[in-house]
């Protein structure tokens, strides 16, 4: 009798996870049906596309950042994400392969980069930065089904509606006759092709460069370089502007000033005593323009005056340390290896949980921080400066361990 029990217990374990999830699959198809065929259709999108490109989709319960369907709620594994120091981000193992690996690849397709940026504007060391990070220059392999991908996300996302518009968007590719849904990779977060993608940008940016009759960012380097090329131009970059200079800032300068919409023009931050690193001057087309201070580690790492065109390039990735990135890479692509001038100090190993929590007490006390999402963006790290020197600190503009205590 007690092994009929255990072994009953054991079965019981097996069975109520598997009908769990046979019932969450229900679930998804009966959403599929009643929530995103009408939305497809209303889109003109013909019922046997719909079926060709969901009809056999199941949910994929490996992405990240799942929920409960209809919950609005943070995934629980935000509870256990580690915010990345900026340090990391600049790994000289990736840096070093884009840089070196454009180098190549910027002689391979001269002729083409050259086209690109008459056509665009865009330098192409920028174009091929993108390329590089976005996906290895067409190296790394996409791994998902985007349908499953977009699907599951529409379903079981903190963000439904963003990603039920995507997932119509991918079924107008289709329909259009664009891509075939076997030949739809993606990102698991239903990023698409070696330019990355969302399904709603390929329809408005995607070029056919190429002039084949479609814009293959799959396997076309042509259309891919010029679909990011076109990205940024929709999005303002300015031609004859570079993206940003590396600069010392001296103490009086608050790091809390930093942001784009805090702007001087060049020559003011220089009478304030910002100097570019190199110890050159500033351009003196720049020295009439509007300049923005960046600081994305606060006062432990490098600091930065940027142009309206490193914003641009936040517009393709919404992140300050995508951006450098991309701009420190096209640099190195075309003048050589160099690093930054100054180093990136050592921060505090906290959660993105933890800094979501010190995000929303700052909230409280009227500081607009640009939403608790648990990543210290601009907003939120010059409200932590303002913060410190309210309370006699000096301000560093950047999460600690002891100042999220502080702060809760």
């Amino acid at each position: 009798m007690i092994r009929f029990a255990a072994a009953l217990a054991v079965l019981l374990l097996v069975v109520a996870p598997a009908a769990a999830q046979s019932g969450l699959q229900a679930q998804y198809a009966a959403f599929l049906e009643n929530t995103i065929w009408p939305m497809a259709k209303q889109s003109g999108i013909s019922r046997a596309t719909f079926d060709r490109a969901l009809g056999a989709k199941r949910l994929n319960l490996d992405i990240p950042g799942l929920v409960k369907p209809g919950s609005k709620e943070p995934p629980k594994d935000m509870h256990q994400a580690e915010f990345s120091a900026p340090a990391k981000y600049f790994d000289e193992r990736n840096i070093g392969f884009v840089t070196a690996t454009g180098r190549s690849l910027a002689r391979k397709y001269a002729s083409t980069l050259a086209a690109v940026e008459r056509a665009y504007g865009v330098p192409g060391r920028i174009v091929l930065a993108i390329w590089g990070r976005e996906s290895g220059f067409g190296r790394v392999k996409i791994p998902h089904d985007a349908f499953q991908v977009l699907g599951t996300k529409a379903f079981m996302s903190t963000r439904p509606e963003l990603f039920r518009s995507e997932l119509v968007a991918a079924l107008v590719i289709v329909q259009r006759g664009l891509a075939e849904p076997e030949t739809m990779r993606s990102s698991w977060a239903g990023a698409l092709g070696q330019p990355q993608f969302m399904p709603s940008s390929y329809l408005a940016h995607a070029v056919d460069f190429d002039r084949d009759g479609h814009p293959d960012i799959w396997n076309s380097v042509p259309d891919t370089l010029a679909s990011i090329a076109g990205y940024l131009k929709t999005f303002g970059w300015q031609t004859g502007r570079d993206w940003g200079f590396e600069v010392t800032v001296p103490a009086s300068i608050s790091c809390a000033m930093e942001g784009p919409d805090r702007g001087k023009r060049m020559s003011d931050w220089v009478k304030l005593g910002v100097r570019r690193v190199s110890g050159k001057p500033f351009p003196a087309h720049e020295l009439r323009q509007d300049g923005y201070l960046l600081m994305p580690a606060g006062r432990y790492g490098p600091a930065f005056i940027v142009t309206p065109n490193f914003y641009v390039l936040k517009a393709y990735n919404e992140s300050d340390l995508y951006a450098l990135f991309v701009g420190h890479a096209g640099d190195r692509i075309q003048w050589g290896d160099k690093s930054f001038a100054a180093k990136w100090g050592r921060t505090d190993k906290l959660f993105r949980f933890d800094i979501a929590a010190m995000q929303r007490a700052l909230e409280k006390i009227g500081y607009d921080v640009g939403g608790a999402d648990g990543l210290p963006g601009f907003k939120t790290r010059r409200s932590i400066g303002d913060w410190e020197a309210k309370h006699g600190r000096s301000p560093a503009c950047f999460p600690s361990a002891g100042l999220v205590r502080a702060i809760r």
